[in-house]
Protein backbone atom coordinates (compact mmCIF):
# COMPACT_ATOMS: atom_id res chain seq x y z
CA UNK A 1 0.00 0.00 0.00
CA UNK A 2 1.43 3.51 -0.97
CA UNK A 3 0.41 6.85 0.60
CA UNK A 4 -0.74 9.49 -1.62
CA UNK A 5 -0.27 13.02 -0.45
CA UNK A 6 -1.56 16.74 -1.31
CA UNK A 7 1.04 19.70 -1.26
CA UNK A 8 -0.21 20.21 2.15
CA UNK A 9 0.51 17.01 3.40
CA UNK A 10 3.96 16.90 1.83
CA UNK A 11 4.67 20.12 3.33
CA UNK A 12 3.74 19.43 6.83
CA UNK A 13 5.55 15.92 6.84
CA UNK A 14 8.25 17.83 5.56
CA UNK A 15 8.54 20.41 8.07
CA UNK A 16 8.17 17.67 10.83
CA UNK A 17 11.08 16.07 9.65
CA UNK A 18 13.45 19.21 9.74
CA UNK A 19 11.98 21.01 12.79
CA UNK A 20 10.88 18.19 14.98
CA UNK A 21 13.27 14.96 14.20
CA UNK A 22 16.15 17.40 13.79
CA UNK A 23 17.17 16.15 10.06
CA UNK A 24 18.21 19.52 8.29
CA UNK A 25 16.41 20.03 5.15
CA UNK A 26 20.13 20.38 3.67
CA UNK A 27 20.52 16.65 4.69
CA UNK A 28 16.98 15.63 3.06
CA UNK A 29 17.90 18.06 -0.46
CA UNK A 30 21.15 15.44 -0.51
CA UNK A 31 19.25 12.53 -0.76
CA UNK A 32 16.38 14.14 -3.14
CA UNK A 33 19.62 14.88 -5.57
CA UNK A 34 21.15 11.62 -5.27
CA UNK A 35 18.04 9.75 -5.88
CA UNK A 36 17.43 11.73 -9.13
CA UNK A 37 21.06 11.28 -9.98
CA UNK A 38 21.11 7.35 -9.29
CA UNK A 39 17.53 6.99 -11.06
CA UNK A 40 18.77 8.74 -14.23
CA UNK A 41 21.59 6.97 -13.74
CA UNK A 42 20.23 3.82 -14.52
CA UNK A 43 17.77 4.70 -16.96
CA UNK A 44 19.70 6.51 -19.52
CA UNK A 45 22.96 8.35 -18.47
CA UNK A 46 25.64 6.96 -19.78
CA UNK A 47 29.52 8.45 -19.58
CA UNK A 48 30.37 12.05 -19.82
CA UNK A 49 26.06 12.80 -20.85
CA UNK A 50 25.29 16.53 -21.84
CA UNK A 51 22.73 17.58 -19.13
CA UNK A 52 20.27 20.83 -18.49
CA UNK A 53 19.14 21.87 -15.93
CA UNK A 54 16.23 24.92 -15.61
CA UNK A 55 16.06 25.64 -11.99
CA UNK A 56 14.06 28.22 -10.33
CA UNK A 57 15.27 29.63 -6.85
CA UNK A 58 13.15 27.82 -4.78
CA UNK A 59 13.68 24.75 -3.17
CA UNK A 60 12.87 22.38 -5.87
CA UNK A 61 15.49 24.47 -7.70
CA UNK A 62 18.00 23.86 -4.79
CA UNK A 63 17.30 19.87 -5.98
CA UNK A 64 18.35 20.85 -9.54
CA UNK A 65 21.25 22.76 -8.69
CA UNK A 66 22.78 19.61 -6.16
CA UNK A 67 21.81 17.74 -8.95
CA UNK A 68 23.96 19.31 -11.03
CA UNK A 69 27.25 19.74 -8.62
CA UNK A 70 26.63 15.43 -8.39
CA UNK A 71 26.19 14.86 -12.08
CA UNK A 72 29.44 17.06 -12.79
CA UNK A 73 30.95 14.80 -10.36
CA UNK A 74 30.65 12.30 -12.10
CA UNK A 75 31.82 13.37 -15.65
CA UNK A 76 28.74 15.20 -17.02
CA UNK A 77 28.56 18.49 -18.84
CA UNK A 78 26.31 20.06 -17.00
CA UNK A 79 24.20 23.86 -18.14
CA UNK A 80 21.80 25.49 -15.34
CA UNK A 81 19.75 27.96 -16.41
CA UNK A 82 18.22 29.69 -13.57
CA UNK A 83 14.96 31.96 -13.35
CA UNK A 84 13.45 34.16 -10.77
CA UNK A 85 14.51 36.80 -8.77
CA UNK A 86 17.45 36.75 -6.52
CA UNK A 87 16.20 38.21 -3.29
CA UNK A 88 13.35 35.22 -3.56
CA UNK A 89 15.85 32.32 -3.38
CA UNK A 90 15.49 30.39 -0.48
CA UNK A 91 18.38 29.74 2.19
CA UNK A 92 18.68 26.54 0.95
CA UNK A 93 18.97 27.27 -2.87
CA UNK A 94 21.82 30.54 -1.61
CA UNK A 95 23.92 28.02 0.04
CA UNK A 96 23.96 25.08 -3.13
CA UNK A 97 24.41 27.71 -5.54
CA UNK A 98 27.07 28.91 -3.42
CA UNK A 99 28.80 24.94 -3.41
CA UNK A 100 28.37 24.38 -6.28
CA UNK A 101 30.21 27.57 -7.85
CA UNK A 102 33.27 25.77 -7.05
CA UNK A 103 32.61 22.93 -9.59
CA UNK A 104 32.71 22.99 -13.42
CA UNK A 105 29.03 23.67 -14.22
CA UNK A 106 27.95 26.47 -16.78
CA UNK A 107 25.30 28.45 -14.57
CA UNK A 108 23.32 31.11 -16.82
CA UNK A 109 21.10 33.21 -14.83
CA UNK A 110 18.13 35.03 -16.79
CA UNK A 111 19.06 33.87 -19.86
CA UNK A 112 17.47 31.71 -23.27
CA UNK A 113 17.61 28.32 -22.95
CA UNK A 114 20.37 27.65 -25.42
CA UNK A 115 20.02 23.90 -27.33
CA UNK A 116 23.08 22.05 -27.08
CA UNK A 117 21.90 19.13 -28.05
CA UNK A 118 21.14 17.48 -24.69
CA UNK A 119 20.83 14.13 -23.65
CA UNK A 120 19.27 14.33 -20.73
CA UNK A 121 16.79 17.48 -19.51
CA UNK A 122 16.01 18.05 -16.19
CA UNK A 123 13.11 20.39 -14.82
CA UNK A 124 13.23 21.95 -11.22
CA UNK A 125 11.74 24.81 -11.74
CA UNK A 126 8.94 24.78 -9.60
CA UNK A 127 7.91 22.56 -6.80
CA UNK A 128 4.38 21.18 -5.11
CA UNK A 129 4.04 23.93 -4.33
CA UNK A 130 2.47 26.02 -6.99
CA UNK A 131 -0.86 27.17 -7.26
CA UNK A 132 -0.97 30.23 -9.81
CA UNK A 133 -0.93 29.86 -13.62
CA UNK A 134 2.77 29.45 -14.92
CA UNK A 135 3.16 32.51 -17.55
CA UNK A 136 6.11 35.04 -18.78
CA UNK A 137 9.82 33.72 -18.59
CA UNK A 138 8.74 30.58 -16.84
CA UNK A 139 6.59 29.64 -19.33
CA UNK A 140 8.43 30.47 -21.66
CA UNK A 141 11.44 28.08 -20.62
CA UNK A 142 9.16 25.13 -20.02
CA UNK A 143 8.16 25.80 -23.48
CA UNK A 144 11.98 25.53 -24.50
CA UNK A 145 12.74 22.47 -22.57
CA UNK A 146 9.68 20.86 -24.30
CA UNK A 147 11.14 21.40 -27.56
CA UNK A 148 14.73 19.58 -26.58
CA UNK A 149 15.70 16.55 -27.60
CA UNK A 150 17.06 13.89 -24.74
CA UNK A 151 14.69 12.43 -21.90
CA UNK A 152 12.96 14.53 -19.68
CA UNK A 153 13.06 14.33 -16.06
CA UNK A 154 10.96 15.97 -13.53
CA UNK A 155 12.50 16.64 -10.37
CA UNK A 156 9.01 15.58 -7.55
CA UNK A 157 6.29 17.21 -9.69
CA UNK A 158 6.69 18.35 -13.66
CA UNK A 159 6.32 22.46 -13.41
CA UNK A 160 3.07 23.91 -14.63
CA UNK A 161 1.09 20.59 -12.82
CA UNK A 162 -1.43 21.17 -9.75
CA UNK A 163 0.12 18.96 -7.06
CA UNK A 164 -3.63 18.47 -5.37
CA UNK A 165 -5.60 17.83 -8.38
CA UNK A 166 -3.50 17.06 -11.62
CA UNK A 167 -4.39 20.63 -13.21
CA UNK A 168 -2.27 22.12 -16.17
CA UNK A 169 -1.29 25.29 -14.84
CA UNK A 170 -0.56 26.88 -17.83
CA UNK A 171 2.51 25.90 -19.80
CA UNK A 172 3.44 22.04 -18.27
CA UNK A 173 6.73 20.46 -18.33
CA UNK A 174 6.36 16.92 -20.18
CA UNK A 175 8.40 14.53 -18.35
CA UNK A 176 9.31 11.15 -19.42
CA UNK A 177 10.38 9.94 -15.76
CA UNK A 178 9.30 12.28 -12.79
CA UNK A 179 11.50 11.57 -9.43
CA UNK A 180 9.38 12.45 -6.78
CA UNK A 181 10.47 12.12 -2.68
CA UNK A 182 8.71 10.07 0.17
CA UNK A 183 5.24 10.35 -1.26
CA UNK A 184 3.41 10.03 -4.69
CA UNK A 185 1.64 13.63 -5.24
CA UNK A 186 -1.93 13.72 -6.16
CA UNK A 187 -1.18 15.59 -8.93
CA UNK A 188 0.93 12.55 -10.52
CA UNK A 189 -1.96 10.06 -10.58
CA UNK A 190 -4.91 12.35 -11.55
CA UNK A 191 -5.37 13.68 -15.10
CA UNK A 192 -4.48 15.57 -17.11
CA UNK A 193 -1.84 15.83 -14.89
CA UNK A 194 -0.89 11.81 -15.27
CA UNK A 195 0.05 12.95 -19.19
CA UNK A 196 2.65 15.11 -18.40
CA UNK A 197 4.59 12.94 -15.43
CA UNK A 198 5.81 9.78 -17.87
CA UNK A 199 6.89 6.77 -15.43
CA UNK A 200 7.00 7.37 -11.59
CA UNK A 201 9.76 6.91 -9.07
CA UNK A 202 9.00 7.24 -5.37
CA UNK A 203 12.34 7.46 -3.58
CA UNK A 204 12.51 7.29 -0.13
CA UNK A 205 14.48 10.35 1.39
CA UNK A 206 14.04 9.75 4.93
CA UNK A 207 10.34 11.31 5.07
CA UNK A 208 8.11 8.92 6.54
CA UNK A 209 6.17 7.50 9.16
CA UNK A 210 9.28 5.78 10.85
CA UNK A 211 10.21 8.97 11.67
CA UNK A 212 7.04 10.98 12.06
CA UNK A 213 3.90 8.85 13.67
CA UNK A 214 1.60 11.50 12.44
CA UNK A 215 2.77 10.46 8.68
CA UNK A 216 -0.98 8.94 7.71
CA UNK A 217 -1.67 10.18 4.42
CA UNK A 218 -5.40 10.38 4.03
CA UNK A 219 -5.04 8.89 0.39
CA UNK A 220 -3.72 5.56 -0.59
CA UNK A 221 -3.18 2.65 -3.65
CA UNK A 222 -3.18 -0.75 -3.74
CA UNK A 223 0.30 -2.62 -4.89
CA UNK A 224 -0.36 -6.53 -5.89
CA UNK A 225 1.64 -7.50 -2.99
CA UNK A 226 -1.64 -6.41 -0.97
CA UNK A 227 -4.26 -8.70 -2.58
CA UNK A 228 -3.03 -11.07 -0.36
CA UNK A 229 -3.37 -9.37 3.37
CA UNK A 230 -6.47 -8.09 1.63
CA UNK A 231 -8.67 -10.86 0.83
CA UNK A 232 -11.03 -12.61 3.23
CA UNK A 233 -9.81 -15.78 4.23
CA UNK A 234 -11.49 -19.03 3.33
CA UNK A 235 -11.95 -21.81 5.99
CA UNK A 236 -11.50 -25.54 4.94
CA UNK A 237 -14.19 -26.48 6.86
CA UNK A 238 -16.81 -24.13 4.83
CA UNK A 239 -19.44 -24.33 2.82
CA UNK A 240 -21.26 -22.84 -0.02
CA UNK A 241 -23.18 -21.02 2.55
CA UNK A 242 -20.38 -19.92 4.56
CA UNK A 243 -18.56 -17.86 1.13
CA UNK A 244 -21.45 -15.53 0.76
CA UNK A 245 -24.70 -15.62 -0.49
CA UNK A 246 -25.02 -12.54 -3.00
CA UNK A 247 -28.88 -11.66 -4.57
CA UNK A 248 -28.81 -9.73 -7.47
CA UNK A 249 -31.64 -7.93 -8.41
CA UNK A 250 -30.99 -6.69 -12.38
CA UNK A 251 -31.31 -8.03 -15.97
CA UNK A 252 -34.79 -6.45 -16.80
CA UNK A 253 -36.46 -5.93 -19.88
CA UNK A 254 -34.40 -6.64 -22.29
CA UNK A 255 -31.24 -6.35 -20.58
CA UNK A 256 -30.89 -9.76 -19.18
CA UNK A 257 -26.62 -9.94 -20.37
CA UNK A 258 -25.86 -6.93 -17.41
CA UNK A 259 -27.15 -9.92 -14.83
CA UNK A 260 -25.31 -12.63 -16.29
CA UNK A 261 -22.03 -10.88 -16.18
CA UNK A 262 -22.70 -9.62 -12.36
CA UNK A 263 -23.56 -13.45 -11.58
CA UNK A 264 -20.43 -14.41 -13.33
CA UNK A 265 -17.99 -12.01 -11.84
CA UNK A 266 -19.89 -12.71 -8.30
CA UNK A 267 -18.69 -16.48 -8.30
CA UNK A 268 -15.17 -15.75 -10.25
CA UNK A 269 -14.81 -13.41 -6.90
CA UNK A 270 -15.90 -16.75 -4.68
CA UNK A 271 -18.63 -16.14 -3.24
CA UNK A 272 -20.38 -19.36 -2.49
CA UNK A 273 -24.24 -18.57 -3.98
CA UNK A 274 -25.50 -16.01 -6.16
CA UNK A 275 -29.27 -15.57 -6.62
CA UNK A 276 -30.69 -12.72 -9.84
CA UNK A 277 -33.85 -11.63 -9.28
CA UNK A 278 -35.38 -10.57 -12.83
CA UNK A 279 -38.39 -11.52 -14.73
CA UNK A 280 -39.77 -14.78 -15.85
CA UNK A 281 -39.28 -14.49 -19.38
CA UNK A 282 -35.30 -14.23 -18.70
CA UNK A 283 -34.99 -17.45 -16.56
CA UNK A 284 -33.78 -19.49 -19.47
CA UNK A 285 -31.16 -17.22 -20.86
CA UNK A 286 -29.76 -16.72 -16.84
CA UNK A 287 -29.55 -20.41 -16.48
CA UNK A 288 -28.65 -21.46 -19.58
CA UNK A 289 -25.51 -18.65 -19.26
CA UNK A 290 -24.77 -19.35 -15.57
CA UNK A 291 -25.73 -22.47 -14.75
CA UNK A 292 -24.56 -22.14 -11.04
CA UNK A 293 -27.35 -19.26 -10.01
CA UNK A 294 -30.37 -19.79 -8.39
CA UNK A 295 -33.06 -17.64 -9.99
CA UNK A 296 -35.89 -15.83 -8.25
CA UNK A 297 -38.85 -13.39 -9.42
CA UNK A 298 -39.89 -10.31 -7.94
CA UNK A 299 -42.41 -11.83 -6.22
CA UNK A 300 -39.64 -13.59 -4.21
CA UNK A 301 -37.77 -10.48 -3.28
CA UNK A 302 -39.03 -10.55 0.53
CA UNK A 303 -37.80 -13.91 1.15
CA UNK A 304 -34.47 -13.59 -0.71
CA UNK A 305 -33.76 -10.73 1.15
CA UNK A 306 -33.47 -12.92 4.24
CA UNK A 307 -31.50 -15.70 2.64
CA UNK A 308 -28.91 -13.17 0.99
CA UNK A 309 -26.08 -11.15 2.70
CA UNK A 310 -25.71 -8.46 0.23
CA UNK A 311 -27.70 -6.99 -2.52
CA UNK A 312 -26.15 -5.73 -5.78
CA UNK A 313 -29.15 -3.89 -7.44
CA UNK A 314 -28.92 -1.74 -10.95
CA UNK A 315 -27.21 -3.75 -13.74
CA UNK A 316 -29.76 -3.99 -16.83
CA UNK A 317 -32.74 -3.08 -14.53
CA UNK A 318 -34.30 -0.22 -17.04
CA UNK A 319 -35.92 3.08 -15.49
CA UNK A 320 -39.72 1.86 -15.14
CA UNK A 321 -41.70 2.06 -12.37
CA UNK A 322 -41.87 -1.31 -11.12
CA UNK A 323 -38.13 -0.84 -11.10
CA UNK A 324 -38.64 2.29 -9.14
CA UNK A 325 -40.75 0.49 -6.71
CA UNK A 326 -38.64 -2.31 -6.01
CA UNK A 327 -35.19 -0.13 -5.80
CA UNK A 328 -37.46 1.91 -3.51
CA UNK A 329 -38.40 -0.95 -1.46
CA UNK A 330 -34.83 -2.42 -1.16
CA UNK A 331 -33.87 1.14 0.20
CA UNK A 332 -36.34 1.57 3.19
CA UNK A 333 -36.58 -2.29 4.24
CA UNK A 334 -33.11 -3.67 3.11
CA UNK A 335 -30.83 -3.79 6.30
CA UNK A 336 -28.06 -5.76 4.18
CA UNK A 337 -25.05 -4.36 2.70
CA UNK A 338 -25.92 -3.24 -0.96
CA UNK A 339 -24.34 -2.31 -3.94
CA UNK A 340 -25.89 -0.01 -6.36
CA UNK A 341 -24.81 0.36 -9.41
CA UNK A 342 -26.33 1.19 -13.15
CA UNK A 343 -29.97 2.05 -13.72
CA UNK A 344 -30.14 1.96 -9.89
CA UNK A 345 -28.65 5.54 -10.02
CA UNK A 346 -29.93 7.15 -12.96
CA UNK A 347 -33.38 6.37 -11.02
CA UNK A 348 -31.73 7.80 -7.93
CA UNK A 349 -30.90 10.56 -9.38
CA UNK A 350 -34.14 12.38 -10.81
CA UNK A 351 -36.46 11.07 -7.80
CA UNK A 352 -36.37 12.65 -4.23
CA UNK A 353 -38.23 9.96 -2.61
CA UNK A 354 -35.40 7.80 -3.57
CA UNK A 355 -32.64 9.98 -2.40
CA UNK A 356 -34.01 10.67 0.64
CA UNK A 357 -34.72 6.76 1.53
CA UNK A 358 -31.00 6.47 0.41
CA UNK A 359 -29.92 9.34 3.46
CA UNK A 360 -32.05 7.49 5.70
CA UNK A 361 -29.94 4.11 5.12
CA UNK A 362 -26.82 5.83 5.87
CA UNK A 363 -28.22 7.60 8.78
CA UNK A 364 -28.89 4.09 10.04
CA UNK A 365 -25.83 3.07 9.75
CA UNK A 366 -26.42 0.66 6.28
CA UNK A 367 -23.87 -0.02 4.20
CA UNK A 368 -24.51 1.43 0.85
CA UNK A 369 -21.89 0.94 -2.44
CA UNK A 370 -22.40 3.37 -5.31
CA UNK A 371 -20.76 2.53 -8.14
CA UNK A 372 -21.01 5.91 -10.49
CA UNK A 373 -19.45 6.13 -13.51
CA UNK A 374 -18.60 10.21 -14.24
CA UNK A 375 -21.78 10.86 -16.14
CA UNK A 376 -23.76 9.12 -13.64
CA UNK A 377 -22.26 10.79 -10.96
CA UNK A 378 -22.90 14.17 -12.30
CA UNK A 379 -26.25 13.25 -12.42
CA UNK A 380 -26.25 12.32 -8.79
CA UNK A 381 -24.45 15.14 -7.70
CA UNK A 382 -26.44 17.90 -10.40
CA UNK A 383 -23.34 19.05 -11.09
CA UNK A 384 -21.37 18.84 -14.75
CA UNK A 385 -18.31 16.23 -15.19
CA UNK A 386 -16.02 18.65 -15.98
CA UNK A 387 -16.70 20.10 -12.76
CA UNK A 388 -15.68 16.57 -10.66
CA UNK A 389 -13.39 15.86 -12.58
CA UNK A 390 -11.19 19.07 -11.94
CA UNK A 391 -11.19 17.43 -8.33
CA UNK A 392 -12.84 14.12 -8.76
CA UNK A 393 -10.96 13.32 -4.22
CA UNK A 394 -12.98 16.29 -2.91
CA UNK A 395 -16.56 15.69 -4.89
CA UNK A 396 -16.24 12.10 -3.88
CA UNK A 397 -15.95 12.69 -0.16
CA UNK A 398 -18.27 15.26 -0.15
CA UNK A 399 -20.74 13.21 -1.58
CA UNK A 400 -19.94 10.53 0.70
CA UNK A 401 -20.15 12.29 3.85
CA UNK A 402 -23.37 13.96 2.96
CA UNK A 403 -25.52 10.61 1.99
CA UNK A 404 -23.08 8.52 4.78
CA UNK A 405 -22.40 6.31 2.03
CA UNK A 406 -19.24 4.63 0.35
CA UNK A 407 -18.75 6.33 -3.32
CA UNK A 408 -16.75 4.58 -6.06
CA UNK A 409 -16.25 7.30 -8.85
CA UNK A 410 -15.28 5.08 -11.25
CA UNK A 411 -12.95 7.09 -13.95
CA UNK A 412 -9.25 6.28 -15.74
CA UNK A 413 -8.88 7.18 -12.21
CA UNK A 414 -11.38 5.56 -9.74
CA UNK A 415 -11.68 7.01 -6.30
CA UNK A 416 -13.43 5.35 -3.36
CA UNK A 417 -14.63 7.78 -0.70
CA UNK A 418 -16.67 7.12 2.61
CA UNK A 419 -16.64 10.41 3.83
CA UNK A 420 -14.18 10.03 6.70
CA UNK A 421 -11.46 11.81 4.42
CA UNK A 422 -9.98 8.29 3.72
CA UNK A 423 -9.81 7.95 -0.16
CA UNK A 424 -8.65 5.40 -2.64
CA UNK A 425 -7.13 5.90 -5.54
CA UNK A 426 -6.62 3.10 -8.32
CA UNK A 427 -3.84 3.61 -10.43
CA UNK A 428 -4.04 0.65 -12.66
CA UNK A 429 -6.49 -0.14 -15.51
CA UNK A 430 -6.87 0.68 -19.42
CA UNK A 431 -8.51 2.22 -22.13
CA UNK A 432 -9.81 -1.09 -23.22
CA UNK A 433 -11.70 -1.33 -19.92
CA UNK A 434 -14.28 1.53 -21.46
CA UNK A 435 -16.25 -1.08 -22.70
CA UNK A 436 -20.09 -2.49 -22.23
CA UNK A 437 -21.14 -4.72 -19.27
CA UNK A 438 -17.53 -3.39 -17.34
CA UNK A 439 -19.39 -1.96 -14.89
CA UNK A 440 -21.58 -4.88 -14.15
CA UNK A 441 -18.71 -6.97 -13.43
CA UNK A 442 -17.21 -4.44 -11.08
CA UNK A 443 -20.75 -4.63 -9.01
CA UNK A 444 -20.78 -8.08 -8.72
CA UNK A 445 -16.59 -8.26 -7.77
CA UNK A 446 -17.70 -5.88 -5.14
CA UNK A 447 -20.87 -7.71 -4.20
CA UNK A 448 -18.69 -10.75 -3.66
CA UNK A 449 -15.99 -9.09 -1.36
CA UNK A 450 -19.48 -7.75 0.95
CA UNK A 451 -20.84 -10.95 1.09
CA UNK A 452 -17.23 -12.64 2.32
CA UNK A 453 -17.17 -10.06 4.96
CA UNK A 454 -15.44 -7.08 4.09
CA UNK A 455 -16.39 -3.75 4.84
CA UNK A 456 -18.46 -1.72 2.42
CA UNK A 457 -14.65 0.58 1.82
CA UNK A 458 -12.42 -2.07 1.61
CA UNK A 459 -14.42 -3.99 -1.01
CA UNK A 460 -15.16 -1.40 -2.82
CA UNK A 461 -11.59 -0.58 -3.28
CA UNK A 462 -10.38 -4.07 -3.37
CA UNK A 463 -12.90 -4.43 -6.36
CA UNK A 464 -11.90 -1.76 -8.29
CA UNK A 465 -8.51 -2.94 -7.98
CA UNK A 466 -8.60 -6.71 -8.80
CA UNK A 467 -11.16 -5.56 -11.44
CA UNK A 468 -8.07 -3.25 -13.28
CA UNK A 469 -5.85 -5.28 -12.43
CA UNK A 470 -8.08 -8.26 -14.65
CA UNK A 471 -9.04 -5.82 -17.13
CA UNK A 472 -4.69 -4.68 -17.90
CA UNK A 473 -4.36 -8.79 -17.98
CA UNK A 474 -6.87 -8.61 -20.66
CA UNK A 475 -5.41 -5.86 -22.74
CA UNK A 476 -2.14 -7.35 -22.49
CA UNK A 477 -3.39 -10.77 -23.87
CA UNK A 478 -5.72 -8.92 -26.73
CA UNK A 479 -4.59 -5.59 -26.82
CA UNK A 480 -6.72 -2.20 -25.39
CA UNK A 481 -8.55 -2.86 -28.52
CA UNK A 482 -10.02 -6.47 -27.50
CA UNK A 483 -11.03 -6.06 -23.91
CA UNK A 484 -14.78 -6.90 -23.18
CA UNK A 485 -16.44 -7.92 -20.04
CA UNK A 486 -16.29 -11.16 -20.54
CA UNK A 487 -12.53 -11.09 -20.89
CA UNK A 488 -12.60 -9.29 -18.01
CA UNK A 489 -14.19 -12.04 -15.56
CA UNK A 490 -11.90 -14.69 -17.41
CA UNK A 491 -9.07 -13.27 -15.69
CA UNK A 492 -10.32 -12.23 -12.33
CA UNK A 493 -9.36 -15.93 -11.11
CA UNK A 494 -5.66 -15.46 -12.46
CA UNK A 495 -5.32 -12.25 -10.75
CA UNK A 496 -6.31 -14.09 -7.02
CA UNK A 497 -4.53 -16.55 -7.58
CA UNK A 498 -1.38 -14.51 -8.27
CA UNK A 499 -1.97 -12.50 -5.14
CA UNK A 500 -2.48 -15.54 -3.40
Amino acid sequence: MKGIVTAAEMKSYDNYTISEVGVPSMVLMERAALSVVKRMETLFIRGKAKVCICCGVGNNGADGLAIARMLAEKGCEVYVYVFGKPEKATTEFAMQQKILESYPVQIFAGEAIIDRDYDVVVDALFGVGLTRSVEGEFAEAIHTLNTLKGYKVAVDIPSGVSADTGEVLGCPFKADITVTFAFGKRGLYFYPGADYAGEIFVEDIGIGPVSNPKCNPTMYTYEKSDIERLLPGRKGSGNKGTFGKVLIVAGFEYMVGAAILCARACYEMGAGMVKVICPEENRMILQHAVPEILYGTCEDLDSSLKWADVVVVGPGMGCRQMAREILLQLLEKCELPMVVDADALNMLSVDKKLQDALYLRGDKGLETVLTPHMGEFARLAGSSVEDLKADTAEAASNWAKAYQIILAAKDARTVVADGSGRLYLNCTGNSGMATAGSGDVLAGIIGSLLAQGLSGFDGAALGVYIHSLAGDEAADKYSEYGVTAGKIIENVKGIIADGR
